[in-house]
């Protein structure tokens, strides 16, 4: 089964996959943020099949600019069940590929922030489980 992603859908996906590292990368400010973005987004660039070509997009259509880690949650969690449910309704496998993308994505940012991820990490983890679950 093939997908056809609408450019919405596709900014939707982004920001819900680029959403997820940032939710992680401001989850714990005083770790390492930085290392956590960059092993992120390393994480999601590798993405593969149609998710990842959509996740591989240079583009500037992600708008992530929330002034507090809450105010972050409330777009990006949202829309990582929006991402989900779409890609359901069109390919359960690709809705598969994209939650695996992500959460490969949220354990590499984890595992950029320390040795012992802090429980603020942990349950930014959950919540982003819980959100891509939830479709």
């Amino acid at each position: 089964m093939s997908i056809a992603l609408t450019e919405q859908d596709k900014t939707t996906l982004r920001t819900a996959a680029y959403g997820a590292v940032s939710l992680m990368s401001a989850a714990d400010a005083a770790g390492k943020p930085h290392k956590a973005a960059t092993a992120g987004s390393i994480a999601l660039a590798s993405a593969t099949g149609p998710v990842g070509h959509v996740l591989a997009e240079k583009t500037r259509d992600i708008n992530l600019n929330g002034k507090s880690v809450a105010a972050l949650a409330d777009q990006v969690l949202p829309a990582l069940t929006a991402a989900m449910s779409l890609l359901k309704q069109q390919d359960p496998a690709e809705a598969d590929n994209f939650r695996r993308a992500v959460i490969v994505a949220v354990e590499a940012a984890t595992r950029a922030l320390r040795d012992r991820p802090s429980t603020t990490v942990a349950d930014m983890n959950r919540k982003i489980t819980e959100a891509l679950d939830s479709a």
